[in-house]
């Protein structure tokens, strides 16, 4: 099994849980859910002892989920001590997208170039096979929607491992770890349009067109189309601040709107 499919056999977060008693993680995870759900708004102060109290954990715990919170990037670092729950411009958010989908083009490419690993593409293949089986649905449900964002998060990451490169590997995980800048950020979004199976077909099409390329070595060809796929994303992002569909992203709320 590849370092991808170990990864993704969980939601986030759920290697913290398999300890059971990880307070900075449980609190970390809390607070996510709070900033998300705008518990927390956008510009407030976090203040240190009440979250602790909410909690009921002692402070230790609360300072290192804050900390974590902000290498996230969803909290800010205050000149003087403390934190505050960030916001991002559209063009943050759309600029993060943006270099995702380049360092996923360079990874597809070199992929393609150094020839990836026979057990990485077929573990990928496997996960395009799985989307496919949920895709012949007339109507995806939420249940369905949720095996997407997994199936969709294990062949993005899987494509990082396919480069052959740690160094790449590690900033596309950073990259994605940044508010709303993950392969299925915005896919939620898709689940309230009426369009929202066929544009699933199509990011799924791309999928399967790059393992072709990378398989076939077409190194300028797989890095184009991840280039184009990241501009699903972008699409979803305008859906979810300008579209019906804002209020059931998490933290878009955190998100300000071009004039």
């Amino acid at each position: 099994m590849s370092v991808a499919s170990a990864a993704v056999s969980s939601l986030p977060g759920a290697d913290a849980a398999d300890g059971g008693n990880s307070q900075a993680v449980k609190a970390q995870l809390r607070l996510r859910e709070m900033v998300l759900a705008g518990d927390l708004p956008g510009g407030s102060r976090i203040a240190e002892v009440a979250i602790a109290e909410l909690l009921g954990v002692s402070r230790t715990p609360v300072r290192s989920a804050l900390m974590r919170l902000e290498q996230e990037g969803l909290l800010q670092a205050l000149q003087n001590g403390g934190y505050a729950v960030r916001t991002f411009s559209e063009r943050d958010v759309a600029d993060a997208i943006e270099l995702r989908g380049t360092l996923e083009g360079l990874a597809a490419r070199l992929a393609a170039e150094r020839g990836a690993a026979p057990v990485v593409l077929r573990e990928a293949r496997a996960c395009l096979a799985r989307i496919d089986a949920l895709l012949r649905e007339h109507a995806l449900d939420d249940a369905a929607f949720s095996r997407y964002v997994a199936f969709n998060e294990q062949f993005h990451l899987l494509l990082a491992e396919m480069s052959g490169s740690p160094v790449i590997a590690q900033q596309l995980q950073r990259i994605v770890n940044l508010p709303f800048a993950s392969p299925s950020g915005f896919v939620v979004v898709q689940a309230n349009s009426p369009a929202a199976r066929d544009m699933l077909l199509i990011a799924q099409d791309q999928h399967v067109q790059v393992l072709d390329a990378i398989e076939n070595r077409e190194g300028s060809r797989a890095e184009a189309l991840m280039r184009e796929h990241s501009r699903i994303a972008q699409r979803n992002l305008k859906e979810a601040l300008h579209g019906s569909a804002e209020h059931s992203l998490p933290g878009v709320q955190l998100i300000r709107r071009r004039d």
